[in-house]
């Protein structure tokens, strides 16, 4: 096991962190029994959502983990313990970004709001989301092998049947789906009409990043004023508008946009990486935009931190970054 060490600044580093579909139960128990201060954050989210946060990430149900109001905060707490693991380093980010419900992780590591805050925002958010929609009513699908184009023509042809419309533009040929069940399965038939090598329903119960989450957007506008919240110690490229923020104002804003908007992923590392980010670093479980990024920027390095074996990698790539 590497030692945690002060090291300098490393450049050309970007932390992206991980959404909804990345859960899975067991996720962060490695560096919750390995790190002591991993502990204390699954304590401090517990205290916050009023519920064992460990217990639900370790030991499940599964069924319960993927429900949108347990997904969201218990993912947020695995990243940020994750994170706390590099803090000890000094590392300072060229930029920050995360994939939906990761911009509420990205926005902690720079010091918009803290971590407590953040739980029950997101615990809200979550709430919001879930009571938007019918339970069982949405859908959500990612659809491969189609370009923007495509999909945004079989959303548009698929709308008698109901609201469907792209939620993330993830990579080059996937693009997610979400809306309503029979106009999602419609968009579906359509795509693979126009091409489409494949489409795979994902495990997310609502169907966020449609305009089926304005009224969510409308009720979390006064939570998020509500929250103290202080301009960014490094800029996060937003979902809304793949656009580099740093004022308090402004990420209240993007915030509110990103729930009935589509994620902008793809343009979202595009843009980190010209603003001079060489490697990706993601924090938290799983390597879901790990593999979008080699797609997106192939030159690009790319790091993860999950568990102890990941975290020992990635120290010990930073190390070579270091001395270089």
């Amino acid at each position: 096991m590497v030692m945690l060490q002060q090291a300098p600044q490393t450049s050309g580093v970007g932390l992206v962190f991980p959404g909804q579909g990345s859960q899975s139960v067991g996720m962060g128990r490695a560096l919750y029994d390995a790190y002591p201060v991993v502990r204390t954050v699954y304590e401090e989210a517990g205290a916050v959502l009023g519920y064992d946060v460990a217990a639900l990430c370790f030991e499940g149900p599964a069924d319960r983990l993927n429900l949108t109001e347990y997904t969201q905060p218990a993912l947020l707490t695995a990243s940020i313990a994750a994170l706390r693991l590099l803090e000890p380093l000094d590392l300072r980010p060229l930029v920050v970004a995360g994939h939906s419900l990761g911009e509420y992780s990205a926005l902690a590591a720079a010091k918009g709001l803290t971590f407590g805050s953040a739980v029950s925002l997101v615990q809200k958010r979550a709430r919001y989301m879930a009571e938007a929609v019918t339970p069982g009513s949405g859908l959500v699908a990612a659809i491969l092998g189609l370009d923007e184009g495509g999909v945004e023509e079989a959303c548009r042809e698929a709308a008698a049947f109901g609201i469907v419309a792209p939620a993330n533009f993830n990579c080059p040929g996937q693009v997610v789906i979400a809306g309503e069940k029979a106009a999602v399965e419609k968009a579906i038939e359509l795509a693979k009409a126009k091409g489409c090598r494949k489409a795979i329903l994902l495990p997310v119960s609502v169907p966020v990043h449609t305009p089926l989450m304005q009224r969510a957007a409308d009720r979390l506008a006064a939570d998020v004023a509500a929250v103290h919240w202080s301009d960014l110690t490094v800029p996060m490229v937003n979902n809304a508008d793949a656009k580099p923020l740093r004022s308090a104002a402004d990420v209240q804003a993007s915030l509110i946009r990103q729930l009935p908007s589509p994620v902008r992923w793809e343009q979202s590392v595009k843009v980190m990486s010209s603003l001079g980010v060489t490697t990706f670093l993601e924090v938290g479980p799983g390597t879901v935009l790990t593999g979008l990024i080699k797609r997106i920027v192939p030159e690009a390095a790319t790091l993860n931190v999950q568990d102890p074996k990941s975290l020992d990698a990635t120290l010990k790539a930073l190390s070579v970054t270091r001395h270089s």
